[in-house]
């Protein structure tokens, strides 16, 4: 077998299904970016590389995937994280003027090219904790010619940078000031408007919508559902966050790739996500910052056999973060997931909450060849440490980036 690239000298988690972390030398093999074969050097078959990356030992894992980010906007709140500290509620704010509304105002006035690069640093910040696909939600233009400048932003990182982005219209984010008391009329301009002229630009890759008492109701969510049908995208939402307005049914009945948030999911909400094959995105650290009491259902969802993502949910109003292993430590320490659940909720369940289940987030053979190479001695250490990062090595379609210089794989 011939091949591009040979990684050799490593130890593996693929991150397949029932396949456990190897500690026995293993190699990943790839060619025109997409992984041949990948397990232990001694099963290998004979392979003649055009380049061979020996990794002294360091542990392979897939590249990290955050699905659920609104990565590009101006401006920030910090002020209303003050007004929180001193009591004021998330709710509170909106209402006043506040929140999503507030970010619409600063991201409206600010340029295409703007608005790239002050995207860029919280990318950058990911890339270099091993994320090698983010998806990233317009919703903070709210008229058609903002929202779709937030949409072009995002494609453009991923031309700016060597990472696979997936673009999310959230147009039915809030209702825009001129829109004020006349939700119904603003879910018509997303539905019959901005959502047509977004799909035939090719902006989006799904469609999300924010189910909430201070957002929209489940009958205008479906209305934009139904419009995202008939464009031919699939569907995610911001669901059962501050209280249940069964969302996460209702997205399921549509096939939802995901339903997001979820500490308010009740047995029903459950069920259908589990008929579905609708992933569960838990964001621990909107829970954290909000300051959330009311844990996500984890057990009902481990029970129901629900596939758990987890992602940064990167904004500048609830969750300003940008650490896929701080997420991973939280989703452990607030939600008492597992370790395994941790690291399959940043790279296979995350691949499926995007849709892109068949193309990343495995090491298995077929796949792209997105990598993350750790100076690790166990991978439980991406989810205990705090505020370290061991990172190595990236690859994104089969190309290499160094990140660190170290030579020893141990972390301490």
């Amino acid at each position: 077998m011939k091949v591009d690239t040979l990684w050799t000298n490593a130890r593996l988690a693929t991150m397949a299904p029932e396949a456990a972390s190897d500690e026995a030398p293993s190699l990943v093999a790839a060619k025109d970016g997409r992984i041949v074969w990948a397990g232990r050097t001694a099963e290998a078959p004979a392979i003649t590389a055009a380049r061979t990356i020996d990794c002294e030992g360091r542990w392979i894992t897939p590249g990290l995937i955050d699905c659920h980010t609104h990565l590009v906007y101006a401006g920030n709140r910090a002020a209303e994280f003050e007004l929180r500290l001193k009591g004021a509620s998330y709710e509170e704010i909106a209402r006043a003027g506040g929140g999503i509304v507030s970010t619409m105002t600063q991201t409206r006035a600010a340029s295409e090219e703007a608005l790239v690069e002050t995207a860029l640093p919280r990318l950058d910040a990911l890339i270099g904790e091993g994320v090698t696909t983010v998806e990233i939600k317009s919703g903070y233009g709210l008229d058609l010619a903002s929202e779709a400048k937030m949409l072009r932003a995002a494609r453009a990182l991923g031309r700016r940078r060597a990472v696979r982005i997936s673009t999310t219209f959230l147009g039915a984010h809030a209702v825009p000031p001129e829109f004020a008391g006349r939700a119904d009329d603003y879910i018509v301009r997303v539905c019959d408007e901005m959502l047509p002229a977004i799909a035939s630009e090719g902006l989006a890759d799904a469609v999300d919508a924010f189910c909430e008492g201070i957002g929209f109701s489940a009958a205008q969510t479906e209305r934009v559902f139904a419009a995202a049908a008939l464009h031919g995208l699939p569907v995610k939402l911001h669901a059962e966050q501050l209280s249940n307005l069964h969302g996460a049914a209702l997205a399921a009945r549509y096939g939802a790739l995901s339903a997001d948030h979820l500490e308010y999911l009740d047995e029903d909400g459950i069920a259908a996500m589990a008929a579905a094959g609708t992933v569960a995105t838990l964001l621990p650290g909107a829970y954290y910052f909000t300051r959330e009491t009311k844990l996500p259902p984890i057990e009902a969802l481990r029970a129901a056999g629900v596939p758990i993502a987890l992602a940064t949910d990167s904004n500048p109003g609830t969750s300003p973060m940008t650490s896929l292993l701080l997420v991973m430590n939280m989703a452990a320490t607030l939600f008492r997931m597992t370790v395994d659940e941790c690291l399959a909720g940043v790279t296979r369940n995350a691949a499926l909450a995007l849709g892109l289940g068949g193309e990343i987030g495995t090491v298995e053979a077929g796949k792209a060849c997105d990598l993350a190479i750790w100076n690790i001695e166990s991978p439980a250490e991406l989810v205990y440490r705090i505020g370290f990062n061991p990172l190595h090595a990236r690859v994104v379609g089969g190309i290499q980036t160094i990140i660190s210089t170290r030579i020893s794989n141990r972390s301490g």
